[in-house]
């Protein structure tokens, strides 16, 4: 099992953004859209949808706007007509993004993620062009007052989880990408309650960056995030501590 989750070290910058709630609120919705309409309006049948209501939760999201999202999805309410798409992309140092978007119009997204990656120093590529360095995994994330490394190493490792890691304020449970719906379901029935389920792209190996790459990729990260069509963004680097050191000390 892993100890310090080092993909913390790109996501804890990441509160700041978390905090314009509109803007996250919105993002939400799409994903619950997208899942009810693809998998139908009732949560216990479509593993998608009960994720993207455990994010609506964890963020307070009101239950009205998860009602009308529900419905617009499942075609009771009129609504804007959305696509999943995954966008591919080399950023600073060689560095490898995959993103997950929902979007009304494909046209504008990608020419608007492609002058994203220019500005900053990258390029949008073509499909294949980064996903071969990711592998598909289930995520379980939950508050590290929630459960002990022990009951964490009982319940979710004997349910078919592959790793546990923590960062200062949260465990993460890596599971297989199908095993990650019995996983939490085991978590659930040990009254261990789950923040966030969700699947995620886990760099195969990732790379460590520093300096004026460091910073640069992690702009570029920033920047894609807070694009309102980008649901997902997945990166398979690192920053060294001297990058990290910097970063903080500009904060």
């Amino acid at each position: 099992m892993s100890g310090h989750n080092k993909w913390s070290s790109i996501k804890h910058r990441k509160g700041a953004q978390d905090a314009k709630r509109g803007k996250l609120f919105t993002k939400i919705i799409k994903e619950i859209t997208i899942a009810a309409r693809t998998g139908g309006g009732d949560a216990s049948g479509n593993p998608a949808l009960r994720r993207a209501l455990d994010l609506a939760r964890a963020n307070n999201m009101p239950q009205d706007n998860v009602t009308r999202a529900i419905k617009k999805g499942t075609g009771e309410l009129e609504g804007v007509h959305y696509e999943e798409l995954v966008y591919e992309g080399v950023g600073p140092g060689g560095s490898l993004f995959v993103l997950k978007a929902v979007t009304d119009n494909r046209n504008r997204s990608a020419a608007e993620l492609r002058k994203l990656f220019d500005k900053h120093h990258g390029q949008l590529g073509s499909s294949g062009a980064a996903a071969w360095a990711f592998e598909e995994k289930g995520m379980i994330k939950l508050p590290i007052d929630v459960a002990t490394e022990e009951q964490l190493f009982e319940v979710a490792v004997g349910a078919g989880a592959e790793d546990l890691s923590s960062d200062e304020t949260q465990w993460f449970v890596t599971t297989p990408r199908d095993d990650l719906d019995v996983v939490r379901a085991a978590m659930e029935a040990a009254g261990i309650e789950p923040e966030e389920a969700a699947l995620v792209q886990v760099p195969t190996t990732p790379k460590e960056l520093d300096g004026k790459e460091a910073l640069q990729a992690m702009q570029l990260y920033e920047a894609l995030e807070e694009h309102d069509d980008v649901e997902s963004v997945f990166a398979d680097f690192e920053l060294s501590e001297a990058a990290l050191a910097a970063l903080d000390a500009d904060e």
